[in-house]
């Protein structure tokens, strides 16, 4: 179940991917017109309207983006699939359509079924999609039918399959709604104590790559919260709306670069310049993007209790931010870029203040890694028995050649070509599936180039690479390609 949890996870990069866009879009828009958002000028309306164009569609982007994610194949037709599920499913119980079968007034419809079209119906779509393609892809047919065999059978396949899943839907989906919501309010209710546990959760996740699962509740509208898509179109509450994301970014911009110069001061003296290289690169891509998963895996493994410390602390900001209250949003993370275009939300409170607030988390970073780093003596980057290698500046040819030979190290290390059952990436991540366990070796995968190595399980294997991940993996693919 976690791999397919996992697997899930990976292919909701691929939508999420066409967030950053809405984001410049919608910070492009509120800046020129804060008040009108869009009604006293004609550009700022263009660039608000085209960024709704993708917030507003977030639950069919999941659909084609699980749909392609989960395939067994990169092929247009499990996309489709996922398309007609999407469309079948939502068409079938809309509050219309069930209001037509129940003979009643469409007012008397429970509130569910108002708001079928939402991120774990997208998801389900693309599962039922994908899982359609991957059965069905090569079915033949008799004679008579046969231009339908192959691939062309799949999306006919899908829309039964979403049909029989709608049926099960309409009877499940008004008390699973139901739970949802209460979860989701519960959790509102608790107020700060609900979003410090969120964001202490959500970094502890991030190791088992199931982050992404706890992210749909909180930031899109399953549970009814949709803290993102409410922050960036004005619909939320002021004051409230924003809650589950703005207490990220003291910690990402902030907080991991104090926790950065903490393990680079802790570095023995003759290994503190290539230790620089590692950890600035990790708090820049943190601090200006939030992308903190290259600095994260540089100690996640060596010094897991300094990792639990960070989760900590994130739960700490996530609590105080949403307590001031401060409330900024991201459409991608928390990094610098985020928290310009958040300024002039229609939601925004307070965004300066994370600057104060940062500041006061970036010294509580330093002052208790390095206390920790020092008390247990933990080996962090570039500190006792630690691995880093030092970075040159490389010639284009030379960096491709070193994503190349990064692949080499992992494919030799995971038992060679005819031991791969499932190879794919995320952002920062090789995600792979192997037949036989006992011909990975681990020592032989961890080269320059490899950050990381998570094993979920004994035949799931993640191998973190950073933020070139798809580089190495197409390195992987062809050098897998020439081995077959």
């Amino acid at each position: 179940m976690m791999k397919y949890l996992q697997k899930i996870g990976r292919s909701l990069m691929l939508p999420v991917a066409c967030l950053p866009i809405a984001g410049i879009l919608y910070g492009i828009g509120y800046w020129i017109d804060p008040v009108g958002w869009g009604t006293n000028n004609i550009i700022a309306a263009f660039c608000i309207k085209a960024a709704a164009a993708i917030i507003d569609q977030i639950p069919l982007l999941f659909a084609l983006g699980v749909a392609i994610g989960m395939a067994d194949e990169q092929d247009g037709t499990s996309a489709l699939a996922g398309l007609v599920s999407w469309l079948m499913i939502t068409n079938l119980l809309s509050p219309n359509a069930v209001a037509m079968y129940q003979g009643v007034d469409v007012t008397k419809i429970p509130a569910a079924f108002g708001k079928i079209q939402n991120a774990f119906i997208g998801i389900l779509a693309g599962i039922i999609g994908a899982s359609c393609f991957n059965k069905f892809k090569r079915t033949e047919l008799p004679e008579a039918l046969a231009f339908f065999s192959g691939k062309r059978c799949v999306a006919i396949v899908t829309g039964f399959a979403s049909i029989a899943v709608s049926v099960v839907l309409y009877y499940v989906w008004p008390f699973f709604y139901g739970s949802l919501v209460k979860f989701g309010i519960s959790m509102t209710d608790m107020g700060p104590v609900g979003a410090g546990l969120y964001g202490m959760f959500n970094r502890l996740l991030i190791p088992l790559g199931l982050h992404h699962a706890l992210n749909a509740v909180f930031w899109f509208d399953t549970a009814g919260i949709n803290d993102l898509g409410t922050f960036w179109d004005g619909s939320g509450t002021l004051g409230v709306t924003g809650m589950y994301m703005t207490g990220f970014f003291p910690v990402m911009m902030f907080g991991l670069t104090a926790g950065a110069y903490a393990m680079f001061r802790a570095a023995d003296p003759d290994k503190k310049n290539v230790a620089a290289s590692l950890l600035l690169a990790g708090a820049f891509a943190s601090f200006f993007t939030g992308i903190t998963e290259p600095l994260e895996f540089s100690f996640m493994f060596l010094a897991p209790g300094l990792y639990v410390l960070h989760a900590v602390l994130t739960g700490a900001s996530m609590a105080l931010c949403a307590y001031l209250p401060v409330r900024c949003g991201f459409n991608f993370s928390a990094g610098l870029v985020d928290w310009i275009l958040s300024f002039k939300a229609p939601l925004a409170v307070n965004p300066i203040l994370i600057i104060p607030i940062g500041l006061g988390f970036a010294a509580v970073y330093y002052f208790t890694f390095k206390l920790a780093i020092e008390k247990f003596n933990l080996k962090t980057p570039g500190r006792g028995t630690s691995h880093i290698v030092k970075k040159e500046k490389k010639t284009a040819s030379e960096t491709q050649s070193s994503y190349t030979d990064t692949a080499r190290a992992v494919l030799n290390g995971l038992g060679g070509f005819e031991n791969l059952k499932d190879i794919n990436y995320c952002a920062t991540r090789l995600r792979i599936t192997v037949n036989d366990p006992a011909k990975v070796n681990e020592q032989k995968i961890n080269v320059p180039g490899v950050l990381g190595i998570v094993r979920p399980s004994k035949e799931n294997i993640q191998i973190v690479i950073g933020t070139k991940v798809q580089f190495v993996f197409d390195e992987l693919i062809k050098l897998a390609e020439a081995e077959a």
